[in-house]
């Protein structure tokens, strides 16, 4: 857990969460956004701590990120669309690890502990976090905020719990 940051586009919605989530629970964080820190909502709060890209093009933020991460964990809802589809496409090109979480189609338990099998499988020090923006998918935001809080929060406990104490 230690060396494990997030890495996410800053679109409103899965990848907003992801930020804010890292930011909160105090885990490095950062990603590649559209040149311009282009949203739907508007401009990308200078808070984040996100790279642009030379284009205002999303198609080549999605890809950077997916190239700068160990593995990624693509949040959905029902069915893969859009910049949230063509992630899973790059992830393939690159044969990086993947993990669909459908939060439609498991209870929340269940995917949190997806979540964590597949950090500690795959011990990624750059975990990249995609899914649909917030007009695509009203509840995407809330739902990846407690899923993420719910997982790094755990993943915190055990590492302190796991940490030699000065006594010993």
């Amino acid at each position: 857990m230690q060396s494990l940051s997030i890495i996410s586009g800053g679109q409103s919605g899965v990848d907003r969460a992801a930020l804010d989530v890292a930011m909160e629970l105090e885990v490095p964080c950062g990603g590649w956004c559209p040149q311009g820190r282009l949203a739907e909502d508007g401009t990308i709060d200078a808070r984040y701590p996100l790279k642009e890209t030379a284009t205002t093009d999303y198609t080549q933020r999605t890809q950077c990120n997916v190239e700068d991460s160990d593995a990624t964990v693509v949040v959905y809802f029902d069915q893969l669309e859009g910049g949230t589809k063509l992630t899973v496409e790059f992830c393939h090109q690159a044969h990086k690890p993947m993990l669909l979480i459908d939060a439609n189609a498991q209870g929340f338990s269940v995917a949190v502990d997806r979540l964590l099998d597949f950090i500690r499988d795959y011990k990624p020090h750059r975990l990249n976090i995609a899914g649909p923006r917030a007009s695509k998918q009203s509840a995407a935001y809330a739902y990846t905020k407690a899923l993420l809080t719910a997982c790094l929060t755990q993943l915190q406990i055990t590492l302190m719990a796991t940490k030699p104490t000065a006594d010993a």
